[in-house]
């Protein structure tokens, strides 16, 4: 299973109480008052990790909480600070209110830490109190509780590349190509039922990317049919899609209508899908007896699309390297949008 949504109940330390004590000695007749502050409570941390792939560590434990802290003692003994708790989820993890799913905080990037609930401030002791117009106080203050609430976790894959395509198209066996991803593959279709992210790393280059596999999309795939909006979502966060088609047309599927009817889904969830850059891959090429049927799908799109056979990876070299360039253009993109953003 794949566990990309739950909701999550988390809760910070109660601070601790102040103490009221008076110092009790031999031959220390006027020892005054002693008692110690409370400690604060630990606080909630979140922290990204990009060793997590889902949100399973909190799918069978949903409430958290962190230490209270200890009240304050006699002796001008301070209560001891609760341990905060770092909660760690994968990139790409979105915190909202579920009542009105307003985005709370968002994990992007390995190792960024927010801090989500605040301890408790401790009480504060007698000995806080005193002064030269109150040498006894026997006042003191309680701890206060720390931040708590509920929140609706979502996770959306972080991916540069995000491979799209109709059931049995062959994302899985192309990740499992390009990446160290091994997701299941079998000769019919939905095989793969949850999105899954490889590393597609060029050491020869010193060059890496991730890219995520997408489960098969279906037509109404935007007005939630099958796993649609599961699917979609997903595609979000990616900087270059890769639209598979199978141009074998091995499931007696037109590949052209299977291009368009990808761009219909993608649209009719979020137009800034189509506003992403695109590269399109046309595969199972070894089933074809001539290449009639690719000059057809080229003379209707207006360019050639990428070629690829995964039998004998002909054309994956030369695909790597157009992700590689592909990817560099969306990020110089981004920054010059960053760019002109702060400028005005």
């Amino acid at each position: 299973m794949f566990y990309d949504e739950l909701t999550i109940s988390l809760k910070a330390g109660k601070g601790g109480d102040g103490c009221v004590g008076f110092r009790r000695e031999k031959y220390i007749p006027f020892g005054g008052p002693d008692g110690g502050n409370g400690g604060v409570g630990g606080s909630v941390y979140i922290e990204c990790d990009e060793n997590y792939s889902d949100l399973r560590n909190y799918h069978f434990n949903p409430r958290w909480a962190a230490d209270n802290g200890e009240n304050g003692r006699g002796s001008d003994q301070h209560g001891k600070g609760g341990d905060d708790i770092y909660l760690k989820f994968p990139s790409g993890t979105l915190f909202k209110n579920p009542e009105t799913g307003t985005l709370i905080a968002e994990l992007t990037e390995h190792g960024q830490k927010i801090l989500l609930l605040k301890g408790g401030k401790g009480g504060k002791g007698n000995a806080t109190f005193k002064s030269s117009t109150n040498q006894a106080p026997r006042e003191f203050s309680l701890g206060t509780e720390g931040q708590e609430g509920v929140f609706d976790v979502e996770v959306k894959t972080i991916a540069d590349a995000g491979l799209i395509g109709f059931p049995n198209a062959g994302k899985s066996t192309l990740i499992g190509i390009l990446t160290n991803a091994h997701p299941k593959t079998a000769p019919y279709p939905f095989t793969t039922k949850q999105p899954s992210v490889g590393l597609l790393d060029d050491t020869a280059n010193f060059r890496r990317l991730r890219i995520g596999d997408i489960p098969g999309l279906i037509e109404g795939a935007s007005e939630n049919r099958g796993l649609g909006h599961k699917f979609l979502r997903h595609i979000e966060r990616c900087k270059v899609l890769v639209l598979l088609v199978d141009i074998a047309s091995i499931d007696q599927r037109d590949p052209w209508e299977d291009h368009q009817q990808l761009l219909k889904e993608m649209s009719l969830y979020s137009d800034k899908l189509l506003e992403k850059r695109r590269i399109v891959v046309l595969n199972k090429t070894d089933m074809l007896e001539d290449d009639k049927p690719i000059k057809r799908f080229n003379k209707k799109l207006g360019y050639e699309a990428h070629c690829i056979n995964c039998v004998d990876d002909t054309g994956i070299p030369e695909l790597i390297d157009l992700l590689f360039i592909e990817v560099a253009k969306a990020d110089a993109d981004r920054a010059a949008e960053a760019e002109e953003t702060k400028s005005k």
